[in-house]
């Protein structure tokens, strides 16, 4: 039986008027009594006295009326109890990132999934995406932001709308610190500080294409922050990804695009069949919801 139509019952008998009750419901006349009549039809009974005055409960309304007020008590009792018991919920959620400016979304989903789980915390590792599929499959990292490419066949993911941009980063007193953008050609003899991350620097290096031979790495390094240190004592210039921007110094280094400018994506991922506790069952549910995400491409 739906406890909506429980609820429809009981405001009209309540307002003694099923044009007043439609108006309190937000559903049109004819919709409310076609929901009344069906019920009847369903438990085989007339509830209703309909008289141009307004309509009264027959003995049999009477009855139901005791009964649906009960059910529909008890109903919202359950619901109550429900929300309360989610308040309950506590634990860890454990996310591995890069220095992304995917980092902003997962943000906004923890502090969203926050407001309705309070006591959920969020446990933070900052690497690259080989780093954080090891700690994913030693299950000491529930949920990953992994820049593309990566290998994902043993992960549900979903991809994100956010483009990640290549940018070189230079001391700010480099001449090449006054150009809009910088080319391959520029950068080829210069001695540069590369990902340790072999997929995307297979991806660095095809952009540089006929300059390959003149490629002069002179150090690689697996986070942005530690490679603009490097920059700024002047070992070179590093590639990286712009959404890691807000954590350097800008006074002491300057990052300009590529050209031809180069792009990636990253999937956010957590291992197939693996069993997690609630708090994180919870909060891919959350994350499936708010990305509205197709069930094939999970």
């Amino acid at each position: 039986m739906d406890i909506r139509v429980l609820k429809y019952f009981l405001t009209v008998v309540r307002e003694e008027n099923i044009t007043r009750a439609a108006d309190i419901l937000h559903i049109t006349q004819p919709t409310l009594s076609r929901q009344l009549s069906k019920l009847e039809e369903d438990l085989g009974v007339q509830l209703f006295l309909r008289g141009k005055k307004g309509i009264a409960l027959t003995n049999e309304g009477i009855l139901f009326r005791r009964r649906a007020s009960e059910i529909v008590e008890l109903a919202d009792k359950a619901e109550r109890e429900l929300s309360e018991s989610e308040q309950l919920i506590d634990g860890e959620i454990a996310v591995g990132c890069g220095e992304l400016e995917s980092v902003k979304l997962i943000t906004k989903l923890f502090m969203s999934f926050k407001e309705k789980y309070p006591n959920v915390h969020l446990d933070l590792y900052t690497g690259n995406a080989d780093q954080i599929k090891q700690r994913i499959d030693n299950g000491v990292t529930d949920i990953g932001i992994l820049l593309e490419p990566v290998e994902i066949e043993k992960y549900n993911f979903i991809r994100l709308n956010i483009k990640e941009n290549w940018v070189v980063l230079m001391r700010a007193d480099d001449p090449l610190a006054e150009k809009e953008y910088v080319t391959a050609q520029e950068l080829s003899k210069l001695p540069l500080i590369m990902t340790k991350r072999q997929s995307i620097r297979n991806e660095i290096e095809s952009w540089f294409r006929g300059y390959m031979d003149e490629l002069n790495i002179a150090a690689s390094s697996n986070l942005s922050t530690n490679a603009s240190i490097l920059v700024e004592q002047g070992l070179g210039y590093a590639l990286i990804i712009e959404g890691s921007m807000p954590f350097i110094d800008k006074s002491k280094v300057a990052c300009r695009k590529l050209y031809p400018e180069r792009i990636t994506t990253s999937v956010l991922a957590w291992k197939k069949h693996q069993p997690f506790s609630l708090a994180v069952t919870k909060f891919i549910e959350h994350i499936q919801c708010n990305l509205c995400i197709d069930n094939d491409e999970i």
